[in-house]
Order: structure tokens, then sequence, then C-alpha cells
């Protein structure tokens, strides 16, 4: 599967090959809170970084609960975001985006790769992602992956 996140003013938007809008993040509470809402507008996930170090660390809340903690391993050698499931019958699961450049990043369950996201600058200077996922690994959380590869190090990418 195929996905691209755009940005569109405040939000961002997640659209197929096709150019289907399939979701839409917006910004919530000055750029800290991102809400993942699908096509028909009903809330899925939250997002919110809740540490701002020199290696971020956010949260991806479900129903309420605590459902992934993303944590920044690597900014500069290896960069690189952990995501372990909290809940569910993913409890207890690694999911690692792994890059070379800020720029490729692979994505990895446990030790098998699963699929990439690359960013790519547009021609308005936004920086754009796109992911590419195996169909069975597909969930809609993915698209919170990229947002936080670009909360991570999209500053860092913009000024390149």
């Amino acid at each position: 599967m195929e996905l691209f996140l755009v940005s569109k003013g405040s939000k961002i938007i997640v659209q197929d090959k096709k150019e289907r809008l399939l979701y839409t993040i917006k910004k919530k509470s000055f750029g800290k809170k991102f809400l993942l809402l699908d096509a028909s507008g009903y809330e899925l996930y939250s997002f919110t970084q809740v540490e701002q170090s020199k290696k971020p660390q956010f949260e991806i809340v479900l129903n309420e609960k605590l459902f992934i903690i993303a944590r920044c391993v690597s900014l500069f050698l290896d960069p690189s975001i952990e995501f372990e499931f909290q809940t569910g019958k993913l409890q207890g699961i690694k999911a690692t985006l792994k890059s070379s450049d800020r720029k490729h990043f692979t994505l990895f369950k446990e030790d098998m790769q699963i699929g990439t996201i690359n960013v790519i600058m547009g021609a308005d200077g936004e920086l754009q992602y796109e992911i590419e996922i195996q169909n069975d690994y597909f969930d809609d959380y993915v698209p919170l992956f990229a947002l936080s590869v670009d909360r991570a190090f999209g500053d860092m990418n913009k000024s390149k």
C-alpha cells in the first residue's frame, strides 16, 4: 500500500496513489498535539509530543488509552525512532524506523522489514512523506509514523 502525506495549511492530508483522501491530521494546542481523523472526520488517534529534549518522545492514544510510545533513539548517527505498543494484541511488540540520512527510512516490525517512509521536498518548500507498507501490516496509525519523522527530523530536513 502506498500513502502520501501532504501539508495543506494547518493540516496534513493523507491520500492514496489515486489522490483519494483517506485521513486528515489536524494540529491542536500549538503544534504539540495532533489528531488523526478518518475521511468522514471521525477521530481515530491523538499524537502528542511529550518531551522537548534533544531526543523527542511521542505518545499515540487510542480511545483515551496509551497505545504507542515513540522514542527517537538517535538523531544523527543512524537516525531512528522506536515505537513500542502498549495495549491490545500488539502489546510489547516494537516497530522501528531506521535511516542513514534522515530522508529514507526503513520500517521494521520486530526484525522484519515491512515498509519504507521517504521524505520529499515539495514544490512549495514543504516536506511531504511517501509511505510504502505491506498490506498485511497496514493499520490506521501508520500515517502517525511519518508524523513522528516530521516532528523529530523535519527542521533538520528543511535546512538541508
